[in-house]
Formats: C-alpha cells, structure tokens, sequence
C-alpha cells in the first residue's frame, strides 16, 4: 500500500514490476569472509532523529559530512552466505545500480551510493521480524510473515511505497526527494501492511479496514524504531527524514501519532488521514501498557480479521488483552479506544 498517496491493493496489479532479480553466486563455494553476519552502516532510524537538525535537505541525493557521521555500524544478521543481501527474513531481489555485495563481511556505504538502501531496506526489514519473534510470535503464538520478505529498492520512478502480495510478494520503494529507503519508519510502515496481509486475506476489506493498515503502519513504524533505536525527541513524529521532501516544516512529519482526531466524527473517507485516528489509540494504548504487552494484544486481535470496522477490531482487541493479561489491562486498552470515540 502506498504510505502517502490513497491506493487499495488493487493498484499494484496495474503496476508493471520489473523482472530483474539481484545475481545469484554461480559456484556453491561462498565467497572468503561471507557468513550469516556482518558489519553495516544504517541511519537510526533516520538523520533527522540522531541529529536533532530539522532542516535537512536531500540536496538531489548529495553525499555531506553531516549526513555521512549519522550513520550507526549496525550488524547484520540471518544472512544467507551469498555475499548479497538475501536471509532469512529479508532479500533485496531488485534494485537500480549494482547489487550490495561483500567478500569480507562489510556493507559501508554512504546515502548517495543507492547500494545504502539496499541495506537500510534489509537490516530494518530483519529487525521488524526478530522483534516480532521476540514477543514469542513463531514460538509461543502464532508465527506471523515468516518468510525471506522481498524487496526492491529505488525501481519504482516515484517519490511512493507501497507493500502488496499481488502479482508478487514483495516491498517496493521508490525514489525523488529523499529515496524512501533512506528513512527506516518509511521502511518499517510497508512491513506492517506485510503484517496483516500474513495475518489475514481479507484484512483490507473495506475503506475503514485500509486506514486500519495505514495507521498500523505509522504506529508500526514508530514503535519498532524506538524499539530498536531507543527513545526519540518526538515519537508521534513518523518519517521526518523522507518528509522533507514533501511537507512545508519547520517540523517535517509523514504524518503524527497525536493529532486528537475521533471516531467517527473526523472521518472522511481518505484513509491516511482516517488511519490517524486508529495511530493514535494504539500510541495510547502502548504508553498505558508498555510495548510489549500492546504489541501482543494489537497482533493478536489482528489474525484472520475479517476487514470490517474500526469498533469491531477494537472490541478484539480489549477482548486480546483481557485473555492475555486480565481486566485491568484490558480496562486500559478500552479507555484508550473510548478516548477515539471509537467504542
């Protein structure tokens, strides 16, 4: 789904995906040094965030010695050994330029080689799925998008991404402005529609269902970012690096986590703004509960949901957390929707 243009699923089937795949190794020997880790370079989650300096520009995707020293040495994990950027949770199958590749376990790029993206795109792709498994999703409960989860970084001509499982599975991410995958809340929004589509087939099944996704997605976004890179300045604000691009500032925000909008009054039918209602409750309840008893209960109530309305996934959710840790945390979850309006 798109993360800032309206679009149902459908729109990706009148996209011509390009065929390329990244170059697989000829021989069965690895090359020397290739393992399941290695040593990388990211944003954490984005420049805007480690620098606290909101008026950043992309500058047609210059390298500056003020973007380059906010990069994070990160490690890279579940590799398959190829040398490219493909394991267990995440593969970088297209790209424009050449494909990251290493001998000697080290992915150091800067942000205008757009091999940089490819391993944004893979290093924040993992981490979304090893923290759902930390939460015991694959082991305790119920696995959910366990599979090497494709992408394609900067092949789609626009300044847009969007996640879909049809005609292939996969995440794409486009380019103008700050390239989408420079921005890992950009990144980590496209894996939560890759969550409900795992969770269920017919999740988006109406417009209120769409802005469920989207605002799971900015909630998502949010909420993995810090759970990976620690607390942030302002965590309602999402993607304030690829924002730059697009919003007037001073303060650059895809959108915000706390813009006081209720069920069903502030609804208009577009559903990144719709989905700005749904955000906002699920930040709540996550301040009420802590992040892993919410992200537990919203994942639960999510599997084979049907796509109808913002009341009725709400109600599954208190209904989630009060089999999952009682009735004083499910009375917490229900404040939270009632502040929304929407129970």
């Amino acid at each position: 789904m798109p993360h800032r243009s309206a679009g149902r699923i459908a729109l990706a089937l009148l996209i011509s995906l390009a065929a390329a795949i990244a170059p697989t190794v000829a021989s069965a020997k690895q090359p020397a040094g290739a393992g399941s880790t290695a040593e990388a370079m990211v944003f954490w989650p984005n420049p805007v965030v480690t620098s606290g300096i909101t008026t950043l520009t992309d500058d047609k995707d210059a390298d500056s010695a003020l973007l380059t020293a906010q990069r994070v040495s990160v490690t890279l994990t579940n590799l398959d050994g190829s040398g490219f950027l493909c394991g267990d949770w995440a593969c970088v199958v297209s790209e424009t330029g050449d494909p990251a590749f290493s001998t000697d376990a080290t992915y150091d790029y800067t942000r205008h080689d757009d091999r940089f993206e490819q391993v944004m795109a893979y290093f924040w792709t993992t981490q979304a799925q090893l923290y759902l498994q930390s939460l015991g999703f694959g082991s305790t409960y119920q696995g959910i998008n366990e599979e090497s989860q494709a992408v394609r970084i900067n092949q789609w001509g626009v300044d847009n991404s969007f996640a879909t499982t049809h005609p292939k599975d996969e995440m794409r991410f486009g380019k103008g402005g700050v390239d989408d995958a420079e921005d890992a809340e950009v990144i980590l929004h496209e894996y939560g529609h890759q969550i409900h589509f795992s969770q269920s087939p017919t999740f988006y099944s109406s417009t209120e269902a769409d802005a469920i996704g989207e605002g799971f997605g900015d909630y998502w976004a949010a909420d993995v970012s810090e759970v990976v890179a620690g607390v942030q300045p302002d965590p309602a604000c999402i993607a304030e690096w690829d924002s730059t691009s697009y919003t007037a500032g001073p303060i650059h925000c895809l959108r915000r986590l706390d813009m006081n909008l209720t069920y069903p009054t502030d609804l208009n039918g577009r559903i990144h703004h719709d989905g700005m209602i749904w955000s906002q409750a699920l930040w709540q309840i996550r301040t009420a509960l802590g992040h892993v008893k919410a992200d537990t209960a919203i994942l639960t109530a999510q599997f084979d949901w049907t796509g109808t309305t913002m009341p009725a996934l709400a109600q599954r959710t208190v209904d989630a957390t009060n089999t999952l840790y009682g009735a004083v945390d499910a009375a917490l979850v229900l404040a939270a929707f009632q502040a929304r309006g929407i129970l």
